[in-house]
């Protein structure tokens, strides 16, 4: 966001700042967050660079097209188990997947 816009909004008495914030989450919920948001990025990607679609992962994963956009989209529902297991199954490497974790501030 712009600076002009950050300050018109602010001048209407709106606050800008990290989600986080505005949740009041702790410091590891944050974390638990932005693991989960980075493993499903992953999969979105690896989905994308090898020209799969959903329906073609949701076979691969025997589960359904449904549960992949769940999935890529970090639904609440989706374990965080299934979340790492699934680019395992899609042939991605531990160190690939090792390098998905977001890195502490």
């Amino acid at each position: 966001m712009d600076k002009a816009k950050k300050d018109r909004l602010a001048a209407a008495g709106w606050r800008s700042g990290a989600a986080a914030d505005f949740l009041e989450l702790a410091e590891e919920e944050a974390a638990f967050v932005e693991l989960r948001l980075a493993l499903a990025d992953h999969l979105r990607e690896l989905r994308v660079r090898n020209s799969w679609t959903q329906l073609q992962v949701a076979r691969r994963l025997g589960s359904s097209q449904s549960r992949v956009a769940k999935m890529e989209a970090a639904d609440a529902s989706v374990s965080l188990d299934l979340l790492i297991k699934s680019p395992l199954t899609l042939d991605a490497s531990r160190r690939e997947l090792g390098r998905v974790t977001p890195t502490a501030a």
